[in-house]
Formats: structure tokens, sequence, C-alpha cells
């Protein structure tokens, strides 16, 4: 993914959020439907969400050095997991609880209008506006998404994306248009009927969809955090790569990882010809790591380790004071 792509994204929904957020905050305070409240929250989350996206990408541009010496590539999945856990707490909770305030208040106040009588219309005007200006949003992410996302569906490529921009930008774009498709509806009922339970409902559902987006993204973000290895496509353009040199009689073992969104570790025990000569091998490992790079750029840190294949040793039994834990399956 390229970085200038994720930017645009990010820059779009920040611009639409941030406009979105001071009108449906006036509306609010002039209306007093709490579905506004709920939703003009949900856009301050969602400003700071993209603010700190791009604070992420412009940590992990940071060269390496000693404490980190596979650089910082991984601030961008802290970053997004951070995300996550904004979009939780300042938009889901507070839109839950706020829903609950709007029932006690219908329960106590049971002769006050739910919303303003002279500004009834403005709220249904802010979120038609809102509604076209994340479709601009989504549209935008859509756009810059597609090349990355190659045949794969949409989900497949939230859950399979090694860079976090965009998919956390999709979510939040869908779950903001479905946020404001829910307020719409609420504060519309509650104008037909006089009803503020409508409201009231509408901030609920609200809340429970932002959990839900901040569940998802908190998995996936978590799961890149903890360290993720190659697709299964490249993983096996690297072992194709490498099995196609001729002076490779086998990969013993092969391991990938993530330590970016766009820096892939790749480390191996390779077999050679026991009558081999070390030059002739630290040649051929130097072509071999050429050509897993042709085959997946991203491969950009490569240990390669020279072996010769033994059967009867390939998983030697370990010593007498090594504990080795081995899965219950």
């Amino acid at each position: 993914m390229s970085a200038e792509g994720g930017t645009r994204a990010i820059l779009a929904a920040l611009a639409a959020n941030l406009g979105i957020a001071i009108t449906k905050f006036v509306a609010f305070l002039l209306s007093g439907a709490s579905s506004m409240l709920a939703e003009s929250i949900h856009s301050v989350a969602d400003t700071a969400n993209q603010l700190l996206l791009l604070v992420g990408k412009r940590r992990a541009r940071r060269d390496a050095d000693v404490e980190h010496p596979f650089g910082y590539g991984r601030s961008r999945y802290v970053a997004a997991f951070v995300v996550a856990i904004i979009l939780f707490s300042a938009g889901g909770v507070f839109a839950l609880y706020e829903g609950y305030q709007k029932v006690r208040h219908l329960q106590e106040h049971p002769d006050q209008p739910a919303i303003d009588p002279f500004w009834w219309w403005l709220p249904l005007v802010v979120l038609v506006i809102a509604i076209g200006l994340e479709s601009f949003s989504l549209a935008t992410a859509v756009r810059e998404s597609r090349p990355h996302k190659g045949g794969r569906s949409w989900v497949a490529f939230v859950r399979r994306s090694k860079a976090p921009e965009l998919p956390v930008v999709l979510l939040e774009d869908v779950a903001a248009l479905i946020g404001l498709l829910l307020a719409l509806l609420g504060v519309g009922l509650t104008v037909l009927t006089g009803d503020g339970i409508f409201d009231a409902i509408g901030t609920f559902a609200i809340g429970a969809l932002l959990v839900l987006v901040a569940i998802v993204l908190g998995v996936e973000m978590g799961s890149l955090l903890v360290g993720e290895g190659a697709t299964e496509q490249d993983l096996a353009a690297i072992r194709a790569a490498v099995e196609a040199h001729p002076a490779v009689d086998r990969i013993i073992h092969l391991k990938t990882l993530y330590v970016g969104p766009e820096e892939l570790m790749v480390g191996a025990k390779l077999a050679f010809p026991a009558d081999r000569m070390l030059a002739e091998v630290a040649g051929s490992i130097d072509e071999i790591e050429r050509a897993v790079r042709e085959a997946v750029p991203a491969a950009r840190i490569i240990y390669l380790e020279p072996d010769v294949w033994r059967p009867a040793a390939a998983d030697p039994a370990p010593p007498t004071d090594t504990i080795v834990i081995r899965s219950a399956d």
C-alpha cells in the first residue's frame, strides 16, 4: 500500500469528520436531539482517530536505531489499535450512556417535547448533509483501496491487509454512514410521532454499532501487533524463488514476520550440497536474496542460513537441559 494513498484517504476523512462534528453539535444544542449529540461525539472520535493515524505514519518513518533495530514500522499498528480504543470509549460508551440519559429524561419529564418544536428540521438537514460528506469520504477510501484489494473481497481486504490505515478508514466511514442513517431514522420518527423514545433507540443503536466496530478493529490490529507472517500467496512466491535456485537442495525451514506494514522479514535454513565451497554458497545466497525481493518486494530483511541436509538429524532431540514446549494438538 502506498503511503500517499493511505494519507489521502485519512485527510479526506479528517476534513469530513471535523466539519460534520461541529455542525452536528450545533444542531444538538438547538434541537436537543440526543442522536445528534451521539453522532457529534462519534465524529469527534473519528477526527481524533485520523489524527492518530497520521501521527503513527509519521513516527513509522523514523530511521532504525540501536533501541529499535528493525525500525518503527509497527507504530502504525499501535496508532490503529489506539484508534479502536478511542472509538469504543469516546464513541460507543458515550452513545450508550446518552441513550440511557435520554430514556431517564423522558420518564422524568414526559410533558416536555423530545425535540425543540422550532428547530425540529435542523437535525434532519444536518444529517442529510453529513451523509453526503461521509459518502465522499467513503468513496475516496474505496478508490484508494481498490489497487491494493486485488481479487479479494472487501472483508478479506480488511482482515488480511498489513497496512492498517485504509481498512481503519473504510470501517470508520461505513460505521459513520450506518450511524447517520440510524440517527436519521430515530430523529425522523421522533419528529413524526412526537415520541422521544425513537431518538433514544437511535442513540442506543449508534453506540452498539461503534462498540462492534471497535471490537473488530481491536482484534485485527491486536493480531498485527502480536506479529503476522506473510500471506499464503507471498509465502508460496518466496518458496518458489528459493527452490528455483539450482544450488539449493531443499528448504529445511522457513519463517516470515511483518516488522512493519510494508517490511517483511524472511528467515530460512537452506540445504546446500556438502561439497560446495564457502565462496560459492555465499554467492548463491546473494542471488537467492535478490530473487526473493523480486518475487515479494516487501521482503526487505532476509536472513538465510546455509546447512547440509541430514534426514536423520532433521529434527534432532533437544539437549537434556533444554525444555521444549509443544502445543496440545
